[in-house]
C-alpha cells in the first residue's frame, strides 16, 4: 500500500512568530512534500524573511531535522530527552556566511518579490531517512524546517525567536507493477488420508489508500472434515527498528464467508477487504501516515527501501500482509 501518484499544484507555504506584533522571521517554501525516487530525495530549498530592526544584531539560521520521538517533548527524565536526531544539518542565512552557488527558480522568484531582506536556504535530504510516520500519539518520525535568531549557536532556542514548519518525505508506488501476489498452504490432518488444499491471491502487488482488495482464496478440501468459515484479514505490521526492533501488529481490516466447503468438494471465493483509518481510529498501536496541522491523514504507507540502505536508522518500518485463516471443527 502506497500513496497515490497524483501530481500535486505548486503552492507557496509560510510560518512565521510574532514578537510584539511584528513578524521576525518568516520561512517561505515552495510546498510541504518532498518525493523520495529511492534512487534520491528532492532538495529542500526556501527563502527566509528577516526584520534587521527586531532582529538587532542576532545571527539567523535554518536547520532542517528529522527527529525520532519516542515520549513528549515536555518530559525530561535525568537530562534524556525522549528523542533521537536520524538528520540535521544547519545553515547561516544572515549575515550570509557565503554566497549562493546558484539559484533555483523559486527561491528567486521569492527574492525578488520579498526584497532585501529576504535569504536563500538550500538542504540535501538523505535517502536513508524515514518517511514521515505517526505511531501512537507521542511516537513517530518528524521533518522540521526551522528558523531561529540567536547571538550562541549552541544555546537554547526559545520559541519566540524561531519559525517551525513541518515537512514531508514521501514515497510513490513504484511505476512497474510487481508479479502477481499468491500463496498456498497444505494442511494434514490427523486420521485423514488427504489434505486440505488453500490457495489465497491477489490481482495486484500495489494498492493504493481508499482501493479496495480483492482476495480470491481457492479451497480444495479433500479430507474427510467440512470448512465453516472463511475469513481474510489485513495486518499492519510497524518495525520499531530504532531502539528496540518491537513488532506491532494490527488487523486494520477484516472480511469473513460463512460459506462451508463439503469434504471432497471445492470452493473458489473472492473476498474484498478495505483498509481505512475511518474504521480504525479507535485502535491503539497503528500508524499512520504524518500530518500536517490538522488535515486528515491516511493509514501509513508501505515502507519502500533502496538495497543496501541501514534499517536501523530509518525509526519506523511499515508493511501489509493479507491473512487468509479457515475454520475446521474437530
Amino acid at each position: 500500500m502506497c500513496v497515490s501518484p497524483f501530481p500535486q499544484q505548486p503552492q507557496t507555504f509560510y510560518s512565521s512568530t510574532v514578537v510584539i506584533l511584528s513578524p521576525q522571521l518568516t520561512i517561505y517554501l515552495g510546498k510541504r512534500d518532498y518525493i523520495d525516487n529511492i534512487g534520491d530525495v528532492e532538495p529542500v530549498d526556501g527563502v527566509v524573511l528577516v526584520d534587521p530592526a527586531i532582529i538587532k544584531g542576532k545571527k539567523v539560521f535554518v536547520s532542517l531535522t528529522c527527529v525520532f520521538r519516542y515520549g513528549q517533548e515536555d518530559i525530561d527524565v535525568i537530562g534524556l530527552a525522549f528523542r533521537r536526531d536520524l538528520f540535521f544539518s544547519r545553515v547561516q542565512v544572515y549575515p550570509p556566511a557565503d554566497k549562493p552557488e546558484s539559484l533555483t527558480l523559486l527561491q528567486e522568484s521569492l527574492l525578488k518579490k520579498l526584497g532585501k531582506n529576504a535569504y536563500p536556504f538550500f538542504f540535501t535530504v538523505s535517502i536513508s531517512e524515514e518517511l514521515l510516520i505517526l505511531f501512537l500519539s507521542t511516537c513517530g518520525v518528524d521533518f522540521e524546517v526551522k528558523a531561529f535568531s540567536t547571538e550562541n549557536v549552541e544555546e537554547r532556542i526559545h520559541r519566540r525567536n524561531s519559525a517551525r514548519l513541518l515537512i514531508r518525505k514521501v514515497q510513490y508506488a513504484p511505476e512497474k507493477p510487481g508479479p502477481q501476489p499468491c500463496a498456498e498452504t497444505t494442511w494434514q490432518f490427523f486420521m485423514s488420508n488427504k489434505p486440505l488444499h488453500m490457495k489465497a491471491c491477489l490481482s495486484k502487488e500495489v494498492y493504493y489508500h481508499g482501493e479496495p482488495i480483492p482476495v480470491t482464496v481457492t479451497i480444495n478440501n479433500n479430507t474427510d472434515k467440512t470448512v465453516k468459515k472463511i475469513k481474510v484479514q489485513v495486518e499492519q505490521v510497524a518495525n520499531v527498528v530504532l531502539y528496540s526492533s518491537d513488532f506491532y501488529t494490527k488487523v486494520v481490516a477484516a472480511e469473513e464467508a460463512h460459506e462451508k466447503v463439503q469434504p471432497n468438494s471445492s470452493l473458489t471465493k473472492t473476498l474484498t477487504v478495505l483498509p481505512l483509518l475511518a474504521n480504525n481510529r479507535e485502535t491503539r498501536e497503528i500508524a499512520l501516515d504524518g500530518k500536517l496541522k490538522d488535515e486528515d491523514t491516511n493509514l501509513a504507507s508501505s515502507t519502500i527501501i533502496k538495497d543496501g540502505i541501514d534499517k536501523t536508522v530509518m525509526g519506523i518500518l511499515v508493511s501489509y500482509k493479507i491473512k487468509v485463516k479457515l475454520t475446521v471443527p474437530g
